[in-house]
């Protein structure tokens, strides 16, 4: 199975990028077709090539995809204050299907948001025309009876400035759906914070408090901060991580006032996933810091956390690798509702994080053992997989670019590879995880 699925995907897989950038000028002579062909139009007939000229001219938000020298797509549009209506996507033929629709529109919202638009329209004349998937794949719902595509940005005008004061951010779609394996984490958090938190008024007919704060734990490399953006990814809401150690740099009045000042801004957002890393260095256990500085930041904390709970739409996730060095006061029940361990991948998460990383490396070795692969990689983080991996298709292309070899790699290069790779985790740092499983975790 595992060496069928590969084959075809290197027999078939054609990698060929394309670039999406804004509208020039000059773009127009090879633009005009495309708007001209009908079988390209991707947005009511109202809106002729006139019409869209005119507004490229007045300054109206517009993209174009090019593979190399080719223009093979364009998507414009038209903004009234926080209202777009997307004009026109128009796609060449043999790029239909290919993601370069959905590509075009990210790039196009982008350009919206950014100038204050919050509801994004799109009328059709017929369901078959073209940019309908992409709308659909980009997250715009339809308007039954009228095939009206709308959607509404989960980031409100007076957000952006806050956003981009704290350096937040909004993350593309589909990170959730990239987490490779790692099954048994990501089925606790999407059933206990994502459903919750997406579904908060049958939440609240049943009595369940959607949660306000999580606290992640686990050995460094596992992936604490892929889930916290896969998180906030698949809520489709605004992301903001916090560096401490920054905070504290950019404050003369230190850490604790700067903490405070930020959450205060955060605390202004409609909906916000906010993310610290490493949280011990402000949350550590007291009665082990003797400097009053660390204690008046961890008290700051501990008077943050209640008021940011008390908004809807929003989470706090902290990560920490040393869940045992954390204040006991920080973990208690009313901070944080849930404290979830995201430990090593076992044998079945490291064969799919494999997988997912192998399957662009071609090989010749119609026998490759995936299971060698998997058992000599037993102490592996999905962060030292992927190392691995990438220390695999650099040798692949140094054998082909400097020997003339072959293009492909064997399960001899891949274990030699893993041997290479000094891994993250020990006996003894799997031991204590286990331990801190039984004393702190709370699901």
């Amino acid at each position: 199975m595992w060496a069928y699925s590969v084959a075809c995907a290197w027999e078939v897989v054609v990698v060929t990028s394309w670039r999406i950038r804004d509208f020039h000028d000059d773009d127009l002579d090879m633009a005009i077709p495309l708007w001209g062909d009908p079988t390209t139009a991707g947005a009511a007939a109202a809106f002729g090539p006139s019409e869209i000229i005119a507004a490229i001219r007045a300054g109206q938000p517009a993209v174009v995809a090019f593979v190399g020298s080719e223009l093979v797509g364009s998507a414009v549009a038209m903004v009234d204050r926080d209202h777009a209506w997307i004009m026109r996507i128009s796609l060449a033929g043999s790029w239909r299907k290919q993601g370069v629709g959905s590509a075009l529109l990210e790039t196009l919202e982008n350009r919206l948001v950014t100038q204050g638009v919050r509801r994004i329209s799109c009328l059709f004349a017929d369901s078959e025309e073209v940019g309908a998937a992409a709308l659909e794949h980009r997250g715009f719902n339809v308007r039954q009876g009228l095939l009206l595509y709308e959607k509404v940005e989960s980031v409100a005008t007076s957000d952006i400035g806050i956003l981009s004061e704290v350096g937040g951010r909004m993350l593309g779609s589909g990170l959730w759906e990239e987490l490779g394996g790692m099954v048994r984490e990501k089925e606790l958090i999407e059933r206990r914070v994502i459903l919750p938190l997406a579904n908060e008024e049958l939440a609240g007919r049943v009595g369940l408090f959607p949660p306000r704060g999580i606290m992640l734990f686990g050995p460094p490399g596992t992936g604490k901060t892929s889930f916290a953006k896969g998180v906030a990814s698949r809520l489709g809401w605004p992301f903001v991580e916090l560096f401490p150690s920054r905070l504290a740099g950019e404050s003369s009045a230190g850490l604790a006032s700067a903490l405070r000042e930020t959450f205060g801004l955060v605390g202004e957002l409609d909906q916000v996933v906010v993310f610290i890393d490493e949280v011990e260095e402000i949350a550590s256990a007291r009665e082990q810091r003797t400097l009053s500085a660390a204690h008046g930041v961890t008290n700051e904390m501990l008077k943050l956390i209640p008021s940011f709970r008390e908004k809807d739409r929003r989470l706090l996730v902290c990560a920490t690798n040393s869940v045992r060095a954390i204040d006991s006061a920080f973990l208690r029940h009313g901070r944080f509702d849930y404290v979830i361990p995201v430990g090593p991948p076992d044998p079945d998460a490291r064969r799919a994080i494999w997988i997912r990383y192998l399957s662009s490396i071609p090989s010749d070795d119609i026998d490759l053992d995936l299971d060698a692969i998997v058992s000599a990689s037993s102490l592996f983080t999905p962060a030292d997989i992927e190392f691995a991996a990438r220390r695999a298709a650099q040798a692949v292309f140094e054998e082909a670019l400097l020997e003339k070899g072959a293009e492909s790699a064997t399960t001899e290069l891949i274990l030699n590879c893993i041997h290479d790779t000094r891994p993250t985790l020990s006996p003894r740092i799997i031991e204590e995880f286990q331990q801190d499983i039984e004393d702190f975790a709370r699901v």
